[in-house]
């Protein structure tokens, strides 16, 4: 399974999250719907399937001077093509990490 509801969360606050990037290395912002807070989601290099060389992250509330959004955050991430995967096993998108950035990604729906 990639995705998993098991987690329960306060709200993240500003400031709250270590971004490591440079060289090859880049960070994903993945922006959620309120209904995945608290679920574990996976990327995967897109050529490793859905379970080779896969890095999850948490969904987490966050809470800015803008108001309340949901998103997982996956620092240090080798510059690549990801695939994001769903709780079915099936891909919900693809992204591009690049060296030195921070890509975003919207969960579809």
């Amino acid at each position: 399974m990639t995705m998993s509801h098991t987690h329960a969360t306060g709200a993240t606050g500003a400031g709250s999250v270590i971004l490591e990037l440079g060289g090859d290395i880049g960070v994903l912002v993945l922006h959620a719907p309120a209904r995945l807070h608290g679920t574990e989601i996976e990327i995967s290099p897109e050529n490793g399937g859905p379970h080779g060389g896969h890095t999850h992250s948490l969904v987490r509330e966050r809470a800015t001077t803008s108001g309340i959004s949901y998103a997982a955050v996956y620092p240090g991430i080798p510059a690549g093509r990801y695939t994001i995967w769903g709780d079915d096993g099936a891909a919900v998108g693809t992204v591009v990490i690049s060296g030195g950035q921070v890509a975003s990604f919207r969960w579809p729906g």
